[in-house]
């Protein structure tokens, strides 16, 4: 019984850490919607330490990306080309803190095209949280369909970002 009280805050510790950092993809079909996400990166000491000098960029494998279905899942990573194209990166390219908000010029880079964004975050209890609609389009990505064009993967995509942040 003490081996089990232990272990489970343990493996609990582990798993909440797990969760500080993630990256969501979010988009809709013309008959339902989904989400994968990433949250497998990491940063050295579990926070990334942001400040006007040292901004993140962050290099997500898409093969980490999980839709919470097998068949979405590898239809998303096959999208995303990840067999040729195995990373998506994200790179901020400045932080502007203003007030309780902070605005970010972030460029995104897949298969091998990049775009850039600006993006509003806000902190809250340690992570910088910040949404942003993209597009399929923006990066030259025909959108999926399924089933002989029956099922058709919306151009539209919301990015999410959630990261355990020390900010100066």
């Amino acid at each position: 019984m003490k081996a089990f009280l232990t272990v489970v805050p343990l493996l609990f510790g582990i798993f909440m850490s797990a969760q500080d950092n993630y990256i969501q993809i979010s988009g809709s079909t013309n008959i339902n919607t989904f989400k994968c996400t990433n949250n497998t990166f990491r940063t050295p000491g579990g926070n990334f330490s942001i400040s006007e000098r040292n901004l993140p960029n962050i290099a997500l494998k898409v093969d980490d990306f999980d839709c919470r279905n097998k068949m979405m899942t590898s239809d998303f990573q096959k999208t995303l080309s990840a067999e040729d194209h195995p990373y998506l990166n994200i790179r901020f390219l400045s932080l502007d803190k203003n007030k309780a908000v902070y605005n970010a010029q972030i460029e995104v880079k897949m298969i091998n095209r990049s775009k850039i964004y600006n993006i509003t975050f806000c902190l809250e209890n340690g992570k910088l949280t910040g949404k942003r609609s993209v597009k399929f389009s923006d990066f030259n990505i025909l959108p999926p369909t399924k089933m002989g064009g029956m099922i058709v993967v919306k151009d539209d995509l919301n990015l999410v970002f959630a990261l355990a942040a020390n900010t100066q």
